[in-house]
């Protein structure tokens, strides 16, 4: 009731608080440029020490100390990734794995469920691995963020079994195989028992229900196949660079 009337009362009390309450919330100063960049340098140098010492420091060690075996050059990004059970996670050369991600394992089908991470691999923030088995990434592989990759079902496909509360079987458990230089794009969510063939694109969004075969771009909800391409060489023979060709099915 005291909101009411003083929103829309016509005494000069409520008026004048609706007054000062406009020039409160449009209050602004300048912003001389001699003032405002030191300080907006000083701020971003301050800003890149601290998250420098953070990456260097803490969140690295701390997702290498999860680790089996790691090679040169694994980066991660300014936050501590969430890992939980105990598997083994093998990551390749030059493995950037940004912003904070989720590694869950699994004990229950396997009593080492395992992740590979091939070389020159970059995955993105808010990606989400679920393994019960196995989850294989190839090299030179883009991952977006908040892609989600798990073998193992959250719970069964049987309407009793889950009833009752219990976990998936060993049946329902299948490995994924991502191979070499494939990008999936943001959202993209790939089921259990998927192969992504080599070269081939999944877009943004997609749930990959299907194995999909090398130099593919799918794309839907399933995933549809919306074209391929073949390797080609350049017109130049000197030239040792492919180019690709995109054909509609």
């Amino acid at each position: 009731m005291l909101y009411k009337t003083i929103a829309l009362s016509d005494h000069w009390f409520p008026r004048l608080l609706r007054r000062s309450r406009h020039v409160v919330r449009n209050f602004s100063v300048p912003a001389p440029g001699a003032l405002t960049h030191p300080l907006v340098s000083a701020f971003l140098i301050t800003r890149l020490a601290f998250y420098f010492i953070a990456r260097v420091f803490f969140c690295e060690p701390f997702f290498k100390s999860y680790c089996a075996k790691y090679g040169k050059s694994l980066h991660t990004g300014v936050f501590l990734h969430w890992i939980q059970g105990r598997g083994q996670l093998i990551v390749g050369d030059n493995v950037t794995v940004d912003g904070k991600c989720s590694f869950s394992f699994a004990a229950r089908y396997s009593a080492r469920p395992t992740l590979v991470i091939g070389d020159n691999t970059g995955i993105g923030h808010n990606s989400t691995f679920n393994v019960g088995e196995r989850i294989t990434i190839g090299r030179n592989c883009r991952i977006a963020s908040g892609v989600l990759i798990f073998d193992a079902p959250g719970h069964p496909l049987d309407p009793t079994t889950r009833r009752e509360g219990r976990p998936a079987t060993k049946e329902e458990v299948k490995p994924v195989v991502i191979e070499d230089n494939v990008w999936i794009g943001s959202d993209a969510i790939i089921m259990p028992g998927i192969t992504i063939g080599q070269g081939s694109v999944v877009a943004a969004g997609s749930v990959v229900m299907n194995s999909v075969p090398s130099n593919v771009l799918v794309a839907a909800i399933p995933q549809d196949r919306c074209g391929r391409w073949r390797p080609r060489r350049a017109l130049n023979s000197r030239q040792r660079k492919r180019s690709y060709v995109l054909r509609t099915r």
